[in-house]
């Protein structure tokens, strides 16, 4: 059975997997929040915008196998799903990037609010997202 809350999601993340930056921002809501891994709490999508340029011009990534589970009410939003990546240029604080890649488990939680995604917080695993990019 169809449930609008996980097709949203799922849009989401077809529209992440295609590279369709405008897409994934339409199912946000204006003041949409967002808690970067291990990172700070960013609002607005203006913000999420910026996140995304960054993320393209150090990362190349396709998201597999990703499971939705939606509360009851269909306000919040669990997600998990693996993460294959390129690293292509150096990211502040982090390795050089050299072209390395990696395949990483990781997990989001969303709040939903009349239809768009109202936060987004991603989880992975840094070190080992780290020793992989470093080895």
């Amino acid at each position: 059975m169809s449930n609008p809350t996980a097709d949203l999601i799922r849009r989401y993340y077809a529209a992440f997997n295609a590279g369709d930056w405008n897409g994934m921002l339409d199912a946000l809501s204006d003041d949409v929040v967002h808690d970067i891994n291990q990172g700070r709490r960013e609002a607005g999508k203006p913000a999420f915008r910026a996140f995304l340029a960054h993320m393209e011009r150090c990362y190349r990534e396709q998201l597999s196998d990703i499971v939705v589970m939606v509360s009851e009410d269909n306000a919040r939003v669990g997600a998990e799903f693996v993460v294959h990546g390129e690293y292509l240029a150096t990211d502040e604080g982090l390795p050089p990037a050299k072209g390395q890649k990696y395949i990483l488990p990781a997990g989001a939680f969303f709040d939903v609010r009349d239809g768009r995604i109202a936060r987004v917080t991603n989880y992975y695993n840094l070190p080992d997202w780290t020793a992989q990019v470093a080895g």
